[in-house]
């Protein structure tokens, strides 16, 4: 037999040695899309963490300048369809609820047109905890934000009247500021002469407005890896009563 023949009796793949090829394949395509999808997941988890720090980030930012932007409105309230305007300084102050009118709005940022805002602490049913939420109602002048009170009542714990909100109405244009929550409440600062100086109370009931709040917060789930909700303090910059004489 000559050599050529022999070379082509040879020539070729066996069975066995394609198995092996197909195997070692199979092998090494399973072992890139394992670490393709570890890689999608750890990408996955990246980018989720990453969004939950910057909305917390982005609520305590939003906080702040609703509150940096409160204007010192007098309320125009009607107590009686009939009867004649209250005029009272627009401002309620709660433990779990709180109204004001700011200059930053959710949409336009300070471009934007002033806003009646409302902030309430609700249960969170699903999750657990308690959420912080916030209306927006646009700023139609004085008889405006009267329309969310009514008028004056005495109130037994203090022994003086004092104005009454109505309550705040949480519904599907409410939007969601911190949400998993522990707890939140807000308190107020209130300027005494000295030696006091100043207290913090979790009622507002003076006819000026605060000279400061706070809003304490906690998440339910603490996670150090995260950014968390954090107190808040911020001080607002209105320390005079519009259209009363100051003059000695």
């Amino acid at each position: 037999m000559s050599v050529a023949r022999m070379n082509r009796g040879r020539a070729g793949v066996t069975l066995i040695e394609l198995l092996i090829a197909v195997s070692l394949l199979a092998l090494l395509s399973a072992g890139l899309l394992a670490a393709l999808r570890l890689g999608i997941n750890a990408l996955g988890k990246a980018n989720a963490r990453l969004l939950d720090n910057r909305r917390v980030a982005g609520s305590q930012r939003i906080l702040e300048q609703q509150i940096a932007g409160f204007i010192p409105v007098i309320a125009e309230c009607m107590p009686a369809p009939d009867g004649p305007p209250v005029r009272i300084p627009f401002f309620q102050g709660e433990p779990e609820s709180m109204r004001f009118v700011s200059a930053y709005s959710l949409g336009e940022a300070w471009r934007g047109y002033p806003q009646t805002l409302e902030f309430q602490v609700i249960p969170n049913t699903t999750d657990g905890g308690v959420r912080l939420v916030v209306n927006e109602h646009l700023y139609i002048g004085p008889h405006g934000p009267g329309l969310f009170c009514l008028g004056n009542a005495l109130d037994p714990a203090i022994g003086f009247s004092v104005p009454v909100f109505r309550p705040i109405e949480i519904g599907p244009r409410s939007f969601v500021l911190a949400d998993r929550l522990a707890f939140c409440r807000f308190s107020y600062r209130e300027i005494l002469p000295p030696p006091i100086f100043e207290r913090w109370i979790p009622k507002w009931v003076r006819r000026e407005w605060p000279s400061a709040i706070r809003i304490e917060m906690a998440p339910l789930e603490p996670d150090p890896s995260r950014v968390q909700p954090l107190t808040l303090t911020t001080p607002v910059r209105v320390n005079r009563i519009p259209g009363e004489s100051y003059a000695d």
